[in-house]
């Protein structure tokens, strides 16, 4: 599930060198921008960005932390607003979360932070302005919800996860959506995991692999302090209720720390932490699990697990000296921010990064020892979109991907503003920075002849 990031773009001072990649490398551009309205600035907490052709539609705290979704046709460039009834704190846990059904109808989910379960629908079809609170989707565990995520199932069904219970001691659950009746009903009859009351499990996926497997890793972690997380695990299912290991060994429901397929035994205070582990495939198809953790040093190293004839062999990415001291409650910065391993489809693997201190970028990953090779010169955003427009101290610059679909040829949709670094969910004394504006580009990907990588 997710964290607060804040991402660093530092700039690399190793010395490159140019490595033909299949004749061409990407970098992006700015084709269009178009103004939103003013939002808080105060402190970071996730949008939701969703296009599904003829309209886009955004969901955002406005400069009052509001709760707001506004739509627009994409041939017009004005936007219809919407106020819900929802205003958010300083708690940067409270994203928002929404997805459109197979019949139009738009789904909302946010702002909850071990609070009773927030879930907004609309009356009509692809109409915004028509959102209605409901008061449950199931009944039951619906008290103390954090995480909400919406996402398809193998048969392109409507599904809904969240954490029920709190940090160091939860359960996952998951439902699924009748478009007939309009209702919501347990996926499963019992959580995905359980913490036994002594622990919960923090998740990257479902994640739908080359192998028609849903793949899901997660750490387990035994208290509100983010350094007691520990023991990366792995589960795989082909419909989501029927779970198994990485070797086809049936997996019952809930699964437990006792139960469940540990890949890295890491103990508490190793140097893992959740919202930090990414699920991604190599050139075979094979799942990889990206992490970190401290290594015989101390220092704070990522790695890459990757099960081989039913073992997970576990890679060093590179070789960092440098320790992550992470401790505490609450949304904090993070110091190292790893991406998947993503197969592009020419006999090359990359992953992107973001470091404090060594900086970002993407790297160029061996096939076979998942090591870096170099940090690959490739622009997903525009740099010029990285630099902070605001003069209050301390401001940084927040983006969010667009979850929905555009089916054109080497454009997508990404929302940008500006707000404070997490304040581990508590207020901060006034004065507080000014409202930063909301934009949503247009970004297209064009190419080079050339690569350019740092060795």
């Amino acid at each position: 599930m997710r964290v607060c990031i804040t991402v660093l773009l530092l700039v690399s001072i190793a010395p490159a060198i140019v490595l033909s990649f299949n004749n061409r490398s990407e970098y992006a551009i700015v084709v269009d921008a178009l103004n939103i309205t003013s939002v808080w600035a105060g402190h970071p907490v996730g949008f939701a960005l969703l296009t599904k052709a003829p309209y886009q539609y955004v969901a955002f705290y406005d400069s009052n932390r509001q709760m707001t979704v506004v739509q627009r046709n994409l041939n017009e460039r004005t936007w219809t607003m919407t106020k819900l009834p929802v205003t958010t704190g300083w708690d940067s846990h409270n994203y928002i979360a929404m997805i459109i059904d197979d019949d139009g109808y738009l789904h909302l989910s946010g702002n909850m932070h071990v609070q009773p379960l927030t879930y907004f629908r609309t009356a009509q079809p692809q109409n915004a302005a028509t959102f209605v609170k409901i008061d449950k989707m199931v009944g039951p565990d619906e008290i103390h919800v954090t995480y909400p995520v919406f996402f398809r199932g193998p048969e392109n069904e409507l599904l809904f996860t969240y954490r029920t219970g709190a940090s160091g001691n939860g359960s996952q659950i998951y439902n699924i959506y009748d478009l007939k009746t309009k209702t919501w009903r347990r996926l499963m009859d019992k959580p995905l995991t359980d913490g036994e009351n002594k622990r919960n499990a923090y998740f990257y996926g479902p994640i739908l692999g080359p192998d028609n497997y849903f793949h899901l890793a997660w750490v387990w972690r035994e208290s509100p302090d983010c350094s007691t997380n520990h023991d990366l695990s792995y589960a795989r299912s082909k419909d989501l209720v029927n779970w198994e290991t990485s070797t086809g060994k049936p997996l019952q429901l809930p699964i437990t720390l006792e139960t469940c397929e540990i890949v890295d035994p890491i103990p508490q205070h190793g140097g893992i932490i959740n919202g930090n582990t990414r699920i991604g495939f190599d050139l075979q198809g094979r799942v990889t699990i990206s992490y970190h953790k401290n290594d015989a040093n101390n220092y704070t190293q990522p790695f890459t697990a990757r099960s081989e004839n039913g073992v997970w062999q576990k890679y060093q990415i590179t070789d960092w000296p440098w320790h992550w001291n992470f401790s505490g409650g609450g949304s904090i910065p993070f110091g190292i921010s790893l991406g998947q391993v993503v197969n592009e489809n020419d006999g090359l693997l990359t992953q992107a990064f973001s470091h404090i201190k060594f900086g970002s970028g993407t790297w160029l990953i061996d096939p076979e020892t998942l090591k870096a090779l170099g940090k690959v010169e490739r622009q997903t955003i525009p740099p010029s979109l990285g630099k902070v427009e605001g003069t209050f101290p301390g401001l940084g610059v927040r983006f969010q991907d667009d979850s929905g679909q555009y089916n054109v040829t080497n454009t997508r949709f990404i929302l940008r503003w500006e707000t404070l670094p997490p304040n581990r969910d508590e207020p901060r004394p006034p004065p507080y920075p000014p409202p930063s504006q909301l934009r949503v580009y247009t970004i297209q990907v064009l190419w080079n002849d050339t690569l350019t990588i740092d060795n």
